[in-house]
């Protein structure tokens, strides 16, 4: 079996996403890390916190300086975090003179979940870019599936006609939801984070907020209290981004029921080669989102146990985080890239929907039962009338027309697409959600 999905040669093809996933590697983890402490450095010499010119010698001396992730491994195992092997190693890279001031006031924390945070930004960037991507394709092809008739089903059983375009608009209407949150989660997640040792920014007193106001504004952040034993910002990127995988998993859901053999309604995606049977074209992106879906919820609780930690740090809680974050991560960009496909590739086929509606023409039953309640019929006598039709052997409409106390065309009253007009208004409402400043 594999170590992960989202690192196996043999299956991260399928399950992981290469553009996020070198994003979080190890590389682009110590990169950032290097990062707040350039900024920070460059930020205390200009504050004179520390000697201008060991800053200058720290920015410039550290500039080219890409670490191998490989020399951090002992450090690790034996500090629990790799920060100290790393500023070891740039302090040696900045001179004795210079690479005493570096690090100053900083903890542990301070630089891991800053490089955290700046590592998020760089993927909510991407995620925010396909997601709007994805939303428009579903709005193009919800306004071209505007007319086509679809039979509603609740819990599993025909109900009354929609379209196939306002399934479509449910589909996005939580993508909607997540597009139009996401200015939000941003300002409450993409924070700096520098308290020091405990969270106060004692050893920097009185400085530390104006070192951490500046740094903020250095490294394009959110200025923020320390925040190291509040995990919110965590918890609200994992809320956000399980909201944009189960928005995802609604779908694919919805695509693979609706692409059943016996129901092949509607297609959609590249399909699946089965090893034995050679008829079958499996739902293979719709699965995969599935599963994400699933990885993505199991890793939000994850780092709800790690949003616990004891007193002022928690190594045991702490170290969840490296662990279920890039999952969360990698599973919404997967999902997101497998969901992008079958929006392109949805296609109906009307001789399946057509067939469906002959099938069943109790479909216009809601529709026959308001029809008599309008013509004087009390709703609770329509509502039977309805029902003893439908338990007639007689085709539905003559069965109507036995039952019914009033005269009623109801080959014209029963037209299925007396719907497509409410589905549109429907749709409609929903694209006009998206944010117009977006």
């Amino acid at each position: 079996m594999p170590l992960s999905l989202f690192s196996s040669t043999v299956h991260a093809g399928l399950f992981s996403d290469d553009e996020l996933a070198t994003l979080l590697d190890d590389a682009a983890d110590v990169a950032h890390m290097l990062a707040f402490e350039r900024a920070l450095a460059r930020v205390q010499g200009h504050l004179e916190v520390i000697p201008a010119a060991a800053a200058d010698v720290i920015w410039e001396r550290l500039g080219d300086v890409a670490p191998d992730p490989a020399t951090l491994r002992a450090g690790s195992a034996s500090a629990g975090v790799p920060v100290p092997a790393l500023v070891a190693e740039l302090r040696r890279i900045a001179g004795k003179d210079a690479g005493q001031w570096l690090h100053w006031g900083a903890t542990s924390q301070d630089v891991m979940d800053t490089a955290q945070v700046l590592q998020i930004r760089g993927c909510l960037d991407i995620l925010e870019a396909r997601l709007g991507r994805l939303i428009d394709t579903l709005q193009s092809a919800s306004h071209s599936q505007a007319d086509q008739l679809l039979a509603g089903r609740t819990r599993s059983q025909i109900a009354t006609p929609i379209t196939l375009g306002y399934r479509i608009a449910q589909w996005a209407h939580p993508l909607i939801d997540a597009e139009d949150a996401l200015p939000d989660v941003r300002s409450r997640v993409l924070q700096v984070q520098f308290g020091g040792a405990s969270g106060i920014n004692g050893a920097i007193a009185p400085n530390g907020t104006m070192v951490a106001e500046k740094l903020a504004q250095e490294l394009g952040l959110k200025a923020a209290p320390s925040w190291h034993v509040n995990r919110t910002p965590v918890l609200v990127l994992a809320a956000w981004l399980a909201e944009v995988c189960t928005g995802l998993s609604k779908m694919a859901g919805d695509l693979i029921l609706l692409g059943r053999s016996d129901i092949a309604e509607v297609s959609s995606g590249t399909g699946g080669g089965s090893s034995t049977m050679p008829q079958k074209a499996n739902p293979v992106q719709s699965e995969t989102i599935q599963t994400l879906c699933q990885i993505a919820i199991a890793a939000q609780s994850g780092l709800a146990a790690a949003a616990l930690p004891a007193e002022e740090r928690d190594g045991a809680r702490w170290a969840l985080e490296w662990h279920f974050l890039p999952q969360i991560l990698l599973a919404a960009g997967a999902a997101l890239r497998h969901a992008q496909g079958l929006a392109e590739s949805i296609a109906p086929n009307t001789s399946n929907i057509a067939t469906t509606f002959d099938a069943n023409p109790e479909i216009m039953a809601e529709t026959a039962s308001f029809v008599l309640a309008k013509a004087g019929v009390p709703r609770a006598e329509a509502k039977d009338v309805v029902a003893a039709a439908s338990r007639d052997n007689a085709p539905f409409v003559e069965a109507l027309a036995k039952h019914s106390p009033v005269g009623i065309d109801w080959t014209s009253a029963l037209d299925p697409k007396e719907v497509i007009l409410p589905a549109k208004e429907m749709s409609d409402r929903i694209f006009e959600k998206r944010r117009q400043d977006r």
